[in-house]
C-alpha cells in the first residue's frame, strides 16, 4: 500500500469518512522521499526503539517500523485509529497509544516498550504544539538518544539559531541547554495533503548526557531565561529586577565579573555565559 500516493490516501480517508481537523494542524505527508529521510537521520535502525509524536495515516510510521526493532506511537486522534490497522496492518513492532503526548506517560511507554534497547524520538509536529512537545521531551529528562521532527522552518530557524544572536530566543536556549540540534533539510508545502501555507524543516536535537547544572541551579537558570526574554528589548537588569527581584548592583556586578557591558541584553550572551551569569547571580541573591 502506497501510502504517499494521494489517491490511494484520499480513497482511505474517504473510506474510514476522514476529515482532516484544523484544531489538530493535521497535514499528512505526500512525498514520498521525506519519511525514509526522515527515518534514517533519527536513529531508526536495529537496536533502538523509535516514539512517534502523531502517526497521520502512518506514513513515517511505517518507515520507522522498517528499520527500528520496535515503535510506539503516540496519537490523539480516535478516528486513525481503524486507519492505522489498515495501513499498519503487515508490521507487528508497532504499538499505537491514542492519547495527548502533553498527559501520556511517556517514561512508562519507553520503559515498557522499549526494553534493551535505545530510544529516539521521531515525529511530524504539528505547528501549534512544536515548542511545548519539544521542552516536555527535553525537560522529563527522558531515556532518549535523539529528537528528530519535521517543523515550520521559521520554528526550525529559531531553534537552530546560534545562542547569542539575536535570532535565538527563548527556546533556543532551551534546546541548546540539553543537547546540540542542527537543521536537516527543508520540506516545501506541497509535500503535505492538505498543504500549509508555510515551508517546513527537518531538525535533529542530540541529548547531553550530564546536565550542564544542576539542582536549583537549573531551575534559577530557566528562571533567567524565560525572564530576559520576556523583556529582550531591556538591559538585563532592568528585565531581572522587575521579572525575578534581582537588585540592579547584582546583575550590574555579574556582568562586569563576566567582561560584559552593564547595559548587556540578555540576546547577547551565549551559553556558557549564560550559565555562568545565572549561577553566580543565584548566589547573590541568596
Amino acid at each position: 500500500m502506497e501510502l504517499t500516493n494521494i489517491g490511494t490516501v484520499k480513497e482511505i480517508l474517504s473510506r474510514h469518512g476522514f476529515s482532516f481537523s484544523k484544531g489538530l494542524g493535521q497535514n499528512f505527508i505526500i512525498n514520498p522521499d521525506i519519511c525514509p529521510k526522515i527515518a534514517e537521520n533519527g536513529n531508526a535502525k536495529q537496536g533502538y526503539g523509535i516514539l512517534e509524536i502523531g502517526t497521520g495515516i502512518g506514513v513515517l510510521t511505517k518507515e520507522l517500523a522498517l528499520r527500528a526493532d520496535k515503535v510506539s506511537a503516540v496519537e490523539i486522534d480516535t478516528r486513525l485509529l481503524p486507519i492505522l490497522g489498515e495501513t499498519l496492518a503487515d508490521f507487528d513492532n508497532v504499538k499505537i497509544y491514542n492519547e495527548d503526548v502533553m498527559k501520556a506517560d511517556l517514561l512508562g511507554i519507553i520503559e515498557r516498550d522499549f526494553a534493551g534497547l535505545k530510544t529516539a524520538v521521531c515525529a511530524n509536529l504539528p505547528y501549534y504544539i512544536t515548542s511545548p512537545v519539544i521542552m516536555l521531551l527535553l525537560e522529563s529528562r527522558l531515556p532518549i538518544d535523539s529528537i528528530t521532527v519535521m517543523v515550520q522552518k521559521e520554528a526550525a530557524q529559531r531553534l537552530c539559531a546560534k545562542v547569542g544572536t539575536r535570532d535565538a530566543g527563548a527556546i533556543t536556549v532551551g534546546v541548546n541547554y540539553y543537547g546540540t540540534v542542527k537543521q536537516l533539510f527543508g520540506v516545501s508545502r506541497g509535500s503535505f495533503m492538505p498543504a500549509p501555507n508555510v515551508d517546513s524543516a527537518v531538525i535533529r536535537i542530540d541529548l547531553d548526557k550530564t546536565p550542564r547544572l544542576s539542582g536549583e541551579d537549573e531551575k534559577f537558570f530557566f528562571k533567567v531565561v524565560k525572564a530576559g526574554f520576556s523583556q529582550r528589548r531591556k538591559t538585563m537588569a532592568n528585565s531581572l529586577a522587575s521579572q525575578l527581584g534581582a537588585e540592579k548592583e547584582q546583575v550590574y556586578t555579574v556582568l562586569r565579573e563576566l567582561g560584559l557591558s552593564e547595559s548587556a541584553r540578555i540576546e547577547a550572551l551565549d551559553m556558557e555565559q549564560l550559565a555562568a551569569f545565572s549561577t553566580r547571580l543565584h548566589e547573590l541573591m541568596k
